[in-house]
């Protein structure tokens, strides 16, 4: 390896101009690629094809409609829907809704199907009309069907009558994701603008899957437009502060960029799309290239102080750096693959994105970056005392205090990681957005005043054709209606049943002692029949009830609730229907929010198989790379604690782990391998070439790459901090948690490694000693 190091870096600056050339051509050729990028909006895209949770989703949505949908939600200031402006800004939205790109169905109190007996006749008509010139009696009779009405309150009015929600239902084409969502929502927000100037005294707030859907587009393109700017501003600032040199932070900007544009169009010819998980593989890629130049720059520099000449300083950089910079991008990119193992594509995109451009930023930094800084003027620096001094002294007080850094650092670790059990499995999907978006925002006022965006479907089934129509069906779907609604976390259910009650009622001429399911099967199949027959074109029963009317839908509604609660709540469901029920065929729950509950647990079981084959294959590599099974296995330590305390600290601050810190160990266990490479590297080469002690190999680590490691990590922190600052959720809490296993990782490096090699190594170097002793007597 050592012939090779030397001469790979004699052969870069000798075709300096060819591999730049070259490099540039690369870049071109597959940055052309970048126009073949994809960008996904949709949750779904959160979910593999063969996820169980998005089959059932799939064959419910199939069976009777989609339940994509925009939900506005009027909130007079008055406090008061039940006024003729009111209503007329209800009945004027509803027909306005009509237009919305996409939409299927439009449902309000406006045109919701009132039904009511007049002589022999069932008269089915919308609850509302002409709403501007009702007199008061008239409000005053539509305020009391209203809040009688299960089927409305709590779901499109409230109990107190102050708020009231539109509900259009959009079916999506899906040949276009990124036009079709922004093409909806354009219109929404003209529409509700629009309103408002006409109606003043109001406040619109919109919600729904397609809004959440495009919260996801707007916070990706948000964090594109401000968190990968502010990474590269300041990353290179600190490069620029702690490394020095114009020509080197232009150099490595140039990396940075080219690693980035590279990777992009890569991953688009291979058909990665970009998603709210995936888009911060720029960022991610951005801190792995710098840390890259800054061991080759800081060597490099540190070579001119020496006194050599600019072309042997290059020369000596690469040849002491092209192994651990290989080894450290080497299990960095292992550690992002491993995120293929993983139940959610976004992060397997990012894992590939990642993986690719980290891969291109290390052929980069030991071709590109030393043959184009060959070609810069290189002056001198001043030799830095100070920043020498610092790292010398740190290194003095490691050697002095081993055995007390020894077992202090490692019963903090013990303490931190025994307060892993501390974090709980959980998420609250909702609360992947920041408080700003309006969708989150709007969200919390629709389930704090009306009703919930959380909602469980059922498909439940009577096991024949018609079987809806079985009394003894229709009772059991009613006392599982009855069941369910004195469930604390449910605010409204949408059940057939509750049609049906009211229909008997209105075929008895609309006496309140009728108002029970019927009794015989023919007349409550007639009465179906009659209702369907009698509903207007788009608001039809096709969203409720299946083809051969075996199974009907039933909708429950939920406040915003965590995943641990969502699966708590469907055990005790199905453990209900099991005791219950006997003409229930099948009723389990399933729609978005029982996908995002699965989900996470899920992925931590995938993960953690993908992440132990990935340490397996890194620890491996590691030992051989070494040439020494010991030192590999002390490796292990460095590389395995810093995510575990990273992860017992969360749990004494947070306690809460949700979908993007299920991926955090597999995207930290290569990045934190980083430090330990170059520490063990320059201690290697400290005891193999120039025979120091283990001490002095020590001292000699922190000397000559002590400084670069603070600079990487202080780098690799401020970049992660700023994911943090994201109002997407799954992209800040992943950021925080990896800046903290970063900087965990130094300190294990800094104070636990140095000891650990000391401790096992005395007992070699006293063997040596006894070995050169016995050897001078004998030659004496």
């Amino acid at each position: 390896m050592n012939k090779f190091e030397k001469a790979f870096g004699s052969k870069v600056l000798q075709w300096r101009i060819p591999i730049i050339i070259f490099s540039l051509v690369f870049v071109v050729l597959a940055a052309s690629g970048s126009s073949l990028l994809t960008f996904t909006t949709n949750y779904r895209v959160y979910f593999s094809e063969d996820n169980p949770q998005l089959k059932a989703f799939d064959a419910l949505e199939n069976t009777y409609s989609k339940n994509d949908n925009v939900m506005l939600v009027i909130a007079p200031k008055s406090g008061n829907i039940f006024t003729n402006d009111g209503l007329s800004l209800i009945e004027e939205l509803t027909q306005e809704a009509w237009q919305t790109p996409y939409s299927t169905r439009v449902d309000s109190i406006s045109n919701f199907q009132h039904t009511e007996a007049v002589e022999d006749d069932l008269i089915v008509r919308d609850l509302v009309q002409n709403a501007a010139n009702l007199a008061p009696s008239d409000i005053n009779h539509i305020r009391e069907v209203t809040l009688a009405e299960p089927l409305l309150v709590n779901r499109l009015v409230s109990e107190k009558g102050h708020v009231s929600a539109i509900n259009i239902t959009v079916q999506l084409p899906g040949l276009e994701e990124a036009a079709e969502t922004p093409e909806v929502v354009t219109y929404i927000r003209k529409l509700v603008a629009k309103t408002l100037s006409k109606h003043p005294d109001n406040d619109i707030y919109v919600t729904g899957i397609v809004m959440m859907n495009n919260a996801f587009a707007e916070s990706s393109k948000s964090d594109m437009q401000s968190l990968i700017p502010i990474s590269l501003v300041l990353m290179l600032a600190i490069l620029a502060l702690m490394v020095g040199g114009f020509h080197g932070t232009l150099s490595t900007l140039l990396v940075i960029a080219l690693s980035i544009i590279s990777a992009l169009g890569i991953g688009a010819r291979l058909g990665l799309p970009l998603t709210p998980a995936s888009v911060t593989a720029p960022t991610i890629i951005l801190t792995v290239a710098i840390a890259n130049c800054v061991h080759i720059l800081s060597t490099f520099l540190l070579q001119l102080q020496l006194g050599e000449s600019k072309k042997q300083a290059l020369a000596e950089s690469l040849r002491i750096n092209l192994q651990p910079v290989f080894l450290a991008c080497f299990t960095t990119a292992l550690g992002f693959l491993a995120l293929n193992a993983s139940e959610v594509p976004p992060f397997r995109d990012l894992g590939n994105f990642v993986a690719i451009g980290v891969l291109i930023a290390f052929v980069l930094s030991v071709t590109f970056l030393p043959a184009l800084m060959s070609l810069l003027p290189a002056r001198t620096p001043h030799s830095d005392r100070q920043r020498s001094r610092y790292m010398v002294r740190l290194g003095e007080f490691v050697i002095r205090f081993r055995r007390r850094l020894m077992w202090g650092i490692t019963a903090l670790m013990v303490l931190l990681i025994l307060a892993i059990p501390r974090n709980e499995l959980n998420d609250v999907f909702v609360h992947y957005f920041d408080t700003s978006i309006s969708f989150r925002s709007d969200s919390d006022f629709t389930t704090n005043n009306l009703t919930g965006i959380y909602a469980i479907d059922y498909s439940i089934e009577s096991g024949e054709p018609g079987g809806i129509s079985n009394p003894e069906f229709q009772r059991e779907v009613a006392a599982f209606e009855a069941w369910y609604k004195q469930q604390p976390e449910v605010l409204h259910i949408n059940s057939y049943t509750d049609i049906m009650t009211r229909l008997n009622k209105n075929m008895h001429g609309d006496q309140p002692q009728w108002y029970r399911l019927p009794e015989n099967r023919e007349l409550a199949a007639q009465y179906l029949l009659l209702y369907e027959m009698s509903l207007p074109y788009g608001l039809d029963l096709n969203n409720q009830i299946n083809l051969d009317k075996s199974a009907t839908r039933f909708i429950v509604s939920l406040k915003t609730l965590s995943t641990n609660e969502i699966l708590d709540l469907e055990q005790r469901v199905q453990s209900w229907l099991a005791a219950n029920t006997r003409h229930i065929q099948n009723a389990k729950g399933t729609g978005t929010v029982m996908m995002f509950a699965h989900i996470g647990k899920r992925n931590i079981i995938s993960m953690l198989f993908g992440t132990s084959i990935v340490l397996v294959l890194i620890s491996v590599f590691l030992m051989l790379a070494f040439r020494s099974v010991k030192i590999g296995l002390i490796s292990l330590a460095p590389n395995l604690l810093p995510a575990a305390a990273g992860f017992g600290l969360w749990g004494l601050f947070y306690g809460e782990v949700g979908l993007s810190l299920s991926v955090v160990i597999s995207m930290t266990l290569g990045i934190v391998v980083d430090d330990t490479v170059h520490f063990l590297s320059k201690y290697l080469r400290a005891r193999r070439e120039q025979g120091m002690s283990s001490e002095d190999a020590v001292r000699y680590a922190f000397k000559s790459v002590g400084h670069a490691l603070l600079t990487t990590t202080i780098i690799l922190v401020c970049g992660f901090l700023v994911l943090a600052i994201s109002s997407f959720r799954l992209n800040s809490d992943m950021g925080l948690l990896t800046a903290i296993v970063i900087s965990i990782a130094l300190a294990v490096d800094f104070l636990l490694l140095p000891p650990v090699l000391m401790k096992f190594e005395e007992k070699k170097h006293a063997q040596m000693d006894s070995s050169r002793a016995m050897s001078d007597r004998l030659s004496g």
